[in-house]
């Protein structure tokens, strides 16, 4: 049996292991666009800031992938996927047969239509190790001093914090009214803006980068409000899209990211496909969607991996979560927890920069943001997953103190379990 994995993320690396706890002797060939193997892309910011070494980067070296017999082709992109043939040819030419193909090619920057753009020096998306390199090295050869960042979401802002490390002052500029306005309500995005404002970042809202000015290298943007910002850096920020263009002759069927079943199996036998750039059903409200998080990419590639060396396992669906530290502050969301209609109940706390918020719907807790106190975000997010009803302690659920201990006896130790889960057949 030839497996092979495209994609070197969590999705293709858990899988990896999923693989090798079934079948120890199959060949596996793992084939990734990027330079390195097996590192933490929510870390780069935190490389270009300089709090964490290169060393501490890696999650799964690639001499722990020799050790599992994993034949790995870096700086390689797969251009085409041949099902009929079961081949697939990358960017050199060469064809690669598979008998189980993996694609796991998470998602790739959304770069908007700017006047200008194309071309410029200065100009950079911010997703992989290699983009931090060359984010680092144009920094100290230009002595760039100020920054625009286009976008005010996680991305946007983790990498603001970067460049406000090196001593970089750094101007935000979100088209939405707030920053976070995805991910966070307004009042969570209001302390979020407060505190980075403290710290001498600029954010603009309701605004956007419709002009770059420059010859060779940027020297300033246009924003539609006709404001000019001097800049000789300008990093877009502004989301990641499903990386599956190079599938759209294949077969496979792609809404917005691939459509996968509970085993994560493409509409095409020998194919499977996990992390950002598939789809599957949100567990709260029963859509498909893409959920772009470190832990479903996690869940969906080990499922994938145990179905693709023959072991039966579902994937359930999974849930937005995204946990961050930004201006100094910990924050978590969890669920659908920014929604504006009547149809729910909400239930919030405030003192100060420490924001809680609860969602709740028909009585079971749907949603949660925890701002400066983020100790009970797992039974929260339990709550959630179990889609326990909370009516006998909902009034309990914003205590300073509340616990298991409220919680009814026979849910408890699922709620201590509070992680996304596989069922095994």
């Amino acid at each position: 049996m030839r497996y092979v994995i495209v994609g070197s993320g969590p999705a293709g690396l858990n899988a990896i292991e999923a693989i090798r706890e079934v079948d120890k002797e199959g060949e596996i060939l793992l084939i990734t666009a990027e330079k390195y193997v097996g590192y933490s892309r929510p870390l780069i910011t935190y490389l270009l800031g300089r709090k964490v070494t290169e060393e501490k980067m890696y999650y799964r070296t690639e001499d722990y992938l020799r050790e599992m017999r994993v034949d790995i082709k870096p700086a390689t992109r797969v251009e085409k996927v041949i099902p009929e043939e079961k081949t697939v040819v990358t960017d050199s030419g060469e064809e690669i047969r598979y008998d189980k193909l993996l694609i796991a090619t998470g998602g790739k920057p959304f770069v908007p239509n700017i006047e200008g753009l194309t071309g410029k020096k200065g100009v950079f998306t911010f997703t992989t190790w290699e983009d931090e390199e060359k984010v680092e090295k144009y920094i100290e050869e230009n002595d760039v001093k100020e920054a625009v960042v286009l976008g005010g979401g996680l991305i946007g802002l983790k990498t603001t914090e970067a460049l406000m490390e090196l001593g970089v002052k750094v101007t935000i500029v979100e088209l939405a009214d707030r920053i976070l306005s995805v991910t966070f309500d307004r009042k969570a995005s209001e302390i979020i803006t407060e505190a980075l404002k403290k710290e001498g970042c600029s954010v603009i809202t309701n605004d956007t980068v419709v002009k770059v000015n420059g010859d060779d290298t940027v020297s300033s943007v246009v924003l539609k409000s006709g404001k000019e910002i001097p800049t000789k850096l300008l990093v877009i920020a502004i989301g990641v899209k499903p990386n599956v263009e190079f599938l759209k002759d294949s077969g496979i069927e792609i809404n917005r990211g691939i459509v996968v079943n509970e085993k994560m199996e493409t509409n095409v036998e020998g194919v499977y496909a996990a992390g950002d750039c598939t789809e599957f059903y949100d567990l709260i409200d029963g859509q498909r969607k893409t959920i772009a998080i470190w832990p479903v990419a996690v869940a969906q590639g080990r499922v994938a991996g145990y179905n693709m060396a023959g072991r039966n396992v579902r994937y359930p669906g999974g849930i937005p979560m995204n946990s961050v530290e930004l201006a100094g502050i910990p924050t978590i969301s969890v669920g659908h927890s920014n929604v504006e209609d009547d149809g729910y109940e909400i239930l919030t706390f405030e003192e100060g920069n420490t924001y809680k918020k609860m969602v709740l719907k028909d009585n079971r807790l749907i949603g949660a943001i925890l701002v400066n106190d983020i100790d009970r975000a797992g039974i929260y997010t339990g709550l959630i997953l179990q889609k326990l009803d909370v009516s006998s302690f909902k009034d309990r659920l914003l205590d300073e103190n509340f616990g298991l201990v409220y919680l009814p006896k026979e849910f408890r130790k699922k709620m201590l379990e509070g992680e996304i889960k596989i069922w095994l057949e």
